[in-house]
């Protein structure tokens, strides 16, 4: 299977369009265009499959961290259907970024999120 880049581009903003909708049918509406039916999302804390159940861990983030949002640091690089990317968690008050991670994603036949594995460089301390 071979991807363009701009296909890694355009899964990585539905990515993060999806991680910073706003309210419960926005939310919805994103993660179904950015992941394909049976999608997954695991991080040394989650492990889930499913649009609703994605669409659970991001609300849950958000109202963790309310008043900040998820940004792509750097650039997307991808080969096959495997792309990769970092982010940051950023507070709109402050611009404070306590959150920091790295993302490899694998993308369907139409090039919508088959499956993420997330790092997190940064946490806060509890």
């Amino acid at each position: 299977m071979s991807f363009a880049m701009s296909s890694y581009e355009t899964a990585v903003a539905r990515y993060f369009t999806a991680w910073n909708a706003t309210g419960a049918e926005e939310l919805a509406k994103a993660v179904a265009a950015a992941w394909g039916e049976g999608g997954s999302y695991t991080d040394p804390l989650v492990d889930v499959r499913g649009h609703e159940s994605v669409a659970a861990v991001i609300a849950g983030a958000q109202e963790q961290f309310p008043g900040f949002e998820f940004r792509q640091t750097g650039v997307v690089e991808g080969h096959h259907d495997v792309a990769r990317f970092q982010w940051e968690l950023v507070s709109l008050a402050d611009g404070s970024a306590p959150v920091a991670g790295s993302d490899v994603i694998t993308l369907d036949g139409d090039g919508r999120i088959r499956t993420v594995t997330g790092f997190l460089d940064r946490m806060p301390m509890a």
